[in-house]
């Protein structure tokens, strides 16, 4: 079998890696029920996400849109409306999805970057809902 994996080049591609994510997402035993409820718009949220990827992973092109949100904010507020229920097993699920699909389609050097960034980005986000915890 032939592979067709490309770097991650352009929006389209950042749109792929995204969409295809949160296909898997959507239906994963554990992390499924959980977005399925937090999220009401999905075609909203996937542009969303896809504008955030794309700012971190393609800031040396001109980009038409920016990432403008606070997703720690975000997530210690739905951290604290789902009763504090968030884990570093949903994470780590999240983390190996994510890593799963840039696998499945891409290569390259910002692929790389894109499991690093993720990593690091799951680890800070669960600390700061850790320490929101504590502060209330």
């Amino acid at each position: 079998m032939l592979e067709h994996k490309k770097e991650i080049e352009t929006r389209d591609d950042v749109f792929l890696l995204v969409s295809s994510f949160y296909d898997k997402v959507r239906v994963e035993p554990t992390l499924g029920p959980f977005f399925n409820r937090v999220i009401n718009d999905w075609p909203k949220h996937i542009e969303h996400l896809t504008t955030f990827w794309q700012t971190s992973l393609l800031f040396s092109k001109t980009l038409e849109n920016r990432y403008t949100g606070n997703p720690i904010e975000a997530h210690i507020k739905v951290d604290k409306e789902n009763d504090h229920a968030i884990s570093e097993l949903h994470f780590g699920l999240w983390l190996n999805l994510w890593i799963e699909t840039i696998d499945e389609n891409f290569k390259g050097d910002i692929a790389e970057m894109a499991k690093r960034r993720a990593r690091k980005m799951a680890s800070f986000l669960y600390l700061n809902i850790f320490e929101s915890r504590q502060s209330h």
